[in-house]
């Protein structure tokens, strides 16, 4: 069945992946919930600092997502990954600071050594810079599992990574997207587990690659979705044993508390 869906969908003139309403990749209003600023996720596993997120992980935010992940949409990558830019700024700025002014008086009074007016020159739109050394912090994802990314085609999260490194470093944030964490066996679907469930089900499932060096590198760790932290918490952990110092944690979207 799923294979005529997609075909259908491959066929048929694409709709907003929002609504399906409107004619266009993704309309006005199913976008606005990716324009929000970045807020942090309060309920997280002990030891994660607490992630960053833009949206609540509900429609049509949820729908874009599966169409992103699922239905070959991968143009949506880059609103998704312009709002992750977002969340990973928001991470990284407790170690953001603005630079010293230029106060000689040749360019205060608008005028160059030589009286001549200088050439304008475009603002940058974030003029911070890292205050971290002079390695870029590199970022980090949450692996998909072989299974999903054979499926979908495309590691998902690592396309959203790819977008808001490139808009980060455009915007004068320098950081490096690194493919640093694999599976190493076998997990159970999480999505009909309890929050105590899922911590247990990944615990020690990820590890570091060996041919990523982590060791005493800065860190921004990100995945599209945080529902309990558990998957967050797990490669928080590895990354950690690898040697690496963890800033923060980012993604696009966070599942809303339901109340008691």
């Amino acid at each position: 069945m799923k294979f005529f869906t997609d075909l259908i969908d491959l066929l048929l003139p694409e709709s907003c992946a929002g609504c399906g309403g409107v004619p266009i990749l993704l309309c006005d209003a199913c976008a606005v919930p990716l324009r929000a600023p970045a807020r942090p996720v309060r309920a997280t596993p002990d030891g994660l600092p607490p992630p960053w997120t833009v949206a609540a992980y509900e429609d049509p935010l949820r729908s874009i997502l599966a169409a992103y992940k699922e239905h070959g949409r991968t143009a949506l990558a880059v609103p998704l990954g312009e709002a992750l830019a977002r969340s990973i700024r928001a991470a990284l700025a407790p170690h953001l600071t603005s630079p010293a002014r230029n106060t000689s008086p040749a360019w205060n009074e608008g005028r160059g050594a030589t009286g001549e007016q200088p050439p304008q020159r475009a603002a940058p739109r974030d003029d911070r810079v890292l205050r971290l050394g002079h390695d870029p912090p590199i970022v980090v994802w949450v692996p998909s599992r072989r299974r999903a990314v054979r499926r979908r085609g495309h590691d998902a999260v690592q396309g959203l990574v790819d977008v808001a490194a490139g808009r980060l470093r455009a915007d004068g944030v320098p950081v490096i997207g690194v493919d640093a964490l694999k599976q190493r066996g076998r997990v159970a679907d999480q999505a009909a587990l309890t929050a105590t469930q899922r911590t247990a089900n990944l615990q020690g499932a990820l590890e570091v690659k060996p041919q990523a060096d982590v060791a005493g590198r800065l860190a921004v760790l990100v995945d599209d979705v945080v529902t309990t932290g558990a998957s967050l918490g797990e490669a928080a952990r590895a990354l950690r044993a690898a040697g690496a110092d963890l800033l923060g944690a980012a993604t696009v979207a966070a599942t809303p508390r339901r109340r008691p």
